[in-house]
């Protein structure tokens, strides 16, 4: 039944590696989803029917496991079906927490478990096993190995869990970017309590597990029969627990001052903590199948943190601790140059602009999302191809709130997805087209990010739509967006604003091309 089951493992494991290669395109996503899932489905099925204890006996309590799947499965299902997309990045961001939270959960289990098991060791094995006459290590090795993934899995998977929960607030407005003076430094501080202690426990553990030369003497007459009983102290658990509580406290201030616009480096990042945390249970359990998932999870979230922070031409650390679109973004260096008089246009000479056109670039942002405006855009963009005029997508990798933010929106409306160009396929579009009609994106157009070294985002990449003949801006007002400073494009000869909801715009522009 073992073999059985390990080749289950492997089958599962094999199913992520393809779901998650199929991930990587539009066209095979959704099918790649359904092979991972159903990869942890028969794991699941497996581990509860075939799993054998180190005494023969078949996992208990099923009853209990499967009505968790059953609710949790209903929770999720419900979730996932009434979510809007507007609100797509505060569930990923949440379910990812979920994660996080489990694999904690995990950790505080088996140390639970393994604190208040009684070791009972024949000295004489101690002895056998010792790298000296003057300590016997029993069975060191494995017990400290066993604690340092126990305590990885708590600190990263707690740290994922109150960090997520953060992102879920920030995202959909609850919690507000929040920055006190030294906050990095009582950060740091913070990681750096959390590491002493995990070491300072590992070590109190160690302790424990060395008998000396003298206690043993204190036996009696060395023989097979000799026999040392380990607990370990409560001390040892008020330690944990502190970790734990830390780790917590750290997750939150943690992610509290990044800014808006660094969202989805954050989600990101959370998204590959959560995955090596679960690699650490697998680790803990010697199941195949989690570690594979857990070791996918957190290099797919690692390389698409890196992709992102490529994305917007910054590091790391500079994401963690520059406060990128948070309350101090303008103090911290955005440009505060007069700007001139923007120009306005009516529906109907947008309309016309747009129904004479040859060649039309949209640019969506989280103000499509947030109007629901989807269906209506791909409406629009059938109308004007009936009318003969070329119609493509311009996608900037962190547009939205969270990665393909924006290429999930317009899958839902069905958009074809060769009409959706990455960034570098839309500069070399721009020269050539008449017309860019940008629905909600802010930052990702903004030019001083190539022409204001004074601006928080300069050097960041950037869809180049001030190249087109004409620049229609939809916005509700001329507030700054996520980044929460100025955007030069709005001031620009080339540039025409076009306030209001975006769907009710779009709606309006469909009636009026109609009329032309």
């Amino acid at each position: 039944m073992d073999s059985v089951l390990i080749i289950i493992y492997i089958l599962s494991s094999v199913s992520f590696i393809i779901g998650l290669k199929m991930l990587s395109h539009p066209e095979t996503a959704r099918k790649g989803n359904l092979v991972s899932a159903a990869g942890m489905g028969l794991a699941i099925i497996g581990t509860m029917f075939m799993y054998q204890n180190e005494d023969g006996v078949l996992l208990q309590n099923r009853g209990w496991i499967l009505a968790g799947l059953a609710v949790g499965g209903i929770i999720g299902w419900m979730s996932a079906k009434k979510v809007q997309m507007t609100a797509m990045p505060e569930m990923v961001s949440l379910f990812n927490g979920m994660g996080g939270a489990c694999a904690a959960l995990i950790s505080i289990a088996e140390f639970n478990h393994f604190a208040s098991t009684d070791f009972t060791f024949q000295i004489h094995e101690a002895y056998q096993n010792a790298d000296s006459i003057d300590e016997a290590f029993l069975v060191l090795p494995v017990q400290i190995g066993i604690m340092v993934t126990v305590l990885l899995g708590l600190i990263i998977g707690s740290v994922s869990f109150a960090g997520s929960v953060v992102a879920w607030g920030k995202l959909n407005g609850r919690i507000k970017d929040k920055m006190f003076k030294g906050q990095h430094i009582v950060n740091l501080s913070l990681l750096g309590m959390i590491l002493f202690l995990g070491a300072l426990l590992l070590y109190n553990i160690y302790s424990q597990f060395v008998v000396s030369q003298s206690d043993i003497g204190m036996l009696g007459p060395l023989t097979i029969f000799n026999k040392i009983h380990i607990k370990l102290p409560v001390s040892v658990f008020v330690q944990f627990y502190i970790i734990l509580l830390l780790s917590l406290a750290y997750g939150v201030l943690f992610v509290l001052p990044i800014g808006g616009a660094d969202m989805p480096v954050v989600i990101s990042l959370l998204n590959s903590f959560t995955g090596v945390a679960a690699a650490c249970g697998g680790f803990l359990y010697q199941n195949n199948a989690m570690l594979t998932g857990g070791i996918l999870v957190g290099a797919a979230g690692t390389l698409l943190t890196i992709l992102m922070c490529k994305a917007m031409n910054r590091s790391l650390k500079n994401v963690l601790i520059g406060a990128f679109g948070g309350s101090t973004a303008v103090a911290a260096g955005g440009s505060t140059k007069e700007q001139g008089a923007f120009k306005e246009i009516s529906l109907s000479d947008a309309a016309v602009v747009l129904g004479y056109a040859n060649k039309v670039m949209i640019v969506p942002g989280y103000g499509l999302a947030v109007a629901q405006a989807q269906h209506a855009c791909h409406e629009l963009e059938k109308l004007l191809e009936e009318r003969g005029v070329e119609v493509k997508y311009a996608i900037h990798p962190v547009a939205g709130r969270m990665p393909g933010h924006m290429n999930v929106l317009l899958a839902e409306s069905d958009v074809p997805y060769d009409k959706l160009q990455e960034m570098e396929q839309a500069n070399e579009e721009f020269p050539t087209t008449d017309v860019v009609l940008i629905l909600g994106a802010n930052d990702v157009v903004n030019p001083a990010a190539k022409s204001d070294p004074a601006s928080p985002i300069y050097g960041m990449p950037i869809l180049d739509v001030e190249l087109a003949k004409n620049v229609i801006v939809n916005k509700r007002s001329m507030k700054p967006g996520y980044a929460g400073i100025e955007n030069d494009l709005f001031f620009r000869p080339k540039t025409s604003m076009l306030f209001g909801d975006a769907k009710k715009v779009l709606q309006d522009l469909i009636a009026e091309i109609k009329s032309i």
